[in-house]
């Protein structure tokens, strides 16, 4: 996200969230202003390989973020199904009168989902998941800072942890157990050192999210170079910082993901075109970073945005923003080693953040700037992916999230 821009300026040149190209194939979407539209009937995709167990529904929920301060964005939290057997998604509605909501995360109980105001004056907003699909706006709570661009629900529940990228602080909000609403912020520390990296103009939290043990919380400052461990009250809602790790200068760390073991996590490095395996230790929950390693996209900077991990931890997968592509790394030696495999086009532009679905034979992938969705079936045994029909048509989708 240091390479799109809101507007301001960072140390690199590039502003924070316009960096969009022209948003292609809105049509009608973007005329009628509802913010979420399905393309003609694609071409059906092979079904998945299926495996052992109770068959899944056909269809499962799914939900987009965009930017609404955007007059190509769409017009606030775009709600939908897809198609477990196909991947193919179907469009639902939009939920209006959340502003930018870049980010979203689901309530450990499935029954909340809470999003990001990605503006100067930051907010999170709770939505309450009725039973026809359709998110229900529960209020808004202030972040304390400008440009929050990521949240994360504590395993308890309890706490909705979020990241300030202009201003370089992590915030932390009561969750009412009952209805999965937000009360007023309980802490936010702001990341005042070491100092800015390389071409960087200050502090820019870019990820808040807790290890595998439950114990600590680690946010990712792609300003500092630093991943910062803190220890979360789990009675107060308070934050007390532990430890941080340094990367090297002008490595800009966007986005970090554990692997299953917990005992090692990998990090996507936006700026100097790097993954990084880190070694997490779980008592003390220090971060120890490695080597950095290519995303093999060749010279240059692509600006890597998100690395996901398998389940099983046998496979990870990058997404290229300047590439337009989807790195696949064999995970090695218990989690310790990453081996590139290869890169697949995306079959858009920009891929903005991945993510897959529960059962994780579907990858889904945000293209921001071409304005679409695309749908990927993943190979069990190889890691392999295998393009599942048509893009689905999104204004300027910068988040996607099945269920």
């Amino acid at each position: 996200m240091g390479a799109e821009g809101t507007g301001q300026q960072t140390g690199t040149g590039t502003g924070r969230r316009r960096f969009l190209g022209t948003v292609a194939g809105l049509g009608a979407a973007a005329a009628a202003g509802t913010g979420l539209r399905s393309l003609e009937d694609p071409p059906p995709a092979e079904t998945a390989a299926r495996r052992p167990g109770p068959r899944p529904p056909r269809t499962r929920p799914l939900f987009l973020g965009t930017y609404t301060s955007d007059g190509r964005g769409g017009t606030g939290v775009g709600y939908g199904t897809y198609d477990t057997l196909t991947g193919r998604i179907t469009a639902g509605g939009v939920v209006t009168g959340v502003a930018d909501p870049s980010y979203l995360a689901l309530a450990p109980s499935g029954r909340t989902l809470y999003a990001v105001n990605e503006r100067e004056e930051g907010g999170v907003t709770a939505m309450a998941l009725r039973p026809d699909g359709r998110p229900a706006v529960l209020g808004t709570r202030s972040t304390g800072g400008a440009g929050p661009c990521h949240l994360s629900v504590h395993p308890g529940g309890r706490w909705l942890l979020s990241a300030n990228y202009l201003s370089g602080s992590v915030a932390v909000h009561p969750v009412d157990p009952a209805t999965g609403a937000l009360g007023e912020r309980t802490d936010l520390v702001t990341h005042t050192d070491p100092p800015p990296g390389p071409g960087q103009d200050g502090p820019h939290a870019h990820q808040i999210l807790t290890a595998p043990d439950g114990r600590h919380v680690l946010a990712v400052d792609l300003g500092n170079d630093t991943v910062y461990t803190y220890r979360l009250d789990t009675s107060a809602g308070r934050l007390t910082r532990l430890s941080h790790a340094a990367l090297r200068p002008g490595a800009g760390p966007r986005h970090l993901t554990f692997h299953p073991s917990g005992g090692f996590a990998y990090l996507a490095n936006e700026v100097d075109n790097t993954v990084v395996v880190c070694r997490y230790d779980r008592r003390s929950g220090r971060l120890t970073p490695g080597a950095p390693q290519s995303t093999g996209t060749g010279p240059g900077t692509s600006f890597p945005a998100q690395i996901l991990v398998t389940r099983g931890g046998r496979f990870a997968y990058l997404a290229n923003r300047g590439h337009n592509s989807l790195t696949r790394y064999a995970v090695e030696a218990g989690g310790a080693r990453l081996r590139l495999l290869d890169t697949v086009p995306v079959g858009g532009d920009f891929p903005r953040q991945i993510a897959f679905s529960p059962d994780q034979r579907w990858l889904f992938a945000a293209n921001q700037k071409s304005g679409s969705v695309t749908v990927f079936a993943v190979d069990a045994r190889t890691g392999a992916l295998r393009r599942a029909g048509a893009p689905f048509t999104a204004p300027v989708p910068v988040c996607v999230l099945p269920r």
